[in-house]
């Protein structure tokens, strides 16, 4: 039995991780989900939240947009429109964007308009939560 399977991240920017890994957890439309390897073949969605990548007996940490999850024993495969490892995100240009995210909802907006600043608050706040897990 595989000790590992295959980690796979693709963004429209290219590969964003692509590794072999012991276990990852992903945040799925049922709340948070745990990979192991061996999985169950499946194909769901992921919400924007935290991908937590246990490799080599530590824990990484990547926060994630909306995305489609492919998952078999041997590998998962994510497809989003972000990831971003928590060292490198920008924790000042991030709260910057959900404070105008947040004043844009404010305004008269049509339906379009909301659930656009709704996309990117979530992924702001998604790396706010990311980064700020890294200062405990």
């Amino acid at each position: 039995m595989a000790s590992t399977l295959k980690l796979e991240i693709i963004t429209p920017d290219g590969t964003a991780y692509a590794e072999d890994v012991e276990m990852v957890t992903l945040p799925g439309v049922e709340g948070q989900m745990g990979v192991f390897p061996q999985h169950v073949p499946l194909m769901t969605q992921m919400v924007p939240g935290e991908i937590i990548v246990h490799k080599d007996g530590r824990d990484y940490f990547l926060a994630v947009g909306e995305g489609l999850v492919e998952i078999t024993g041997a590998y998962v495969s994510i497809l989003t429109d972000l990831a971003i490892a928590a060292e490198k995100i920008d924790e000042v240009k991030v709260e910057e964007a959900r404070q105008r995210a947040e004043a844009r909802l404010r305004e008269k907006l049509s339906d379009e308009e909301v659930a656009s600043v709704n996309s990117s608050l979530a992924r702001s706040l998604a790396q706010l939560n990311v980064k700020r897990r890294q200062h405990h």
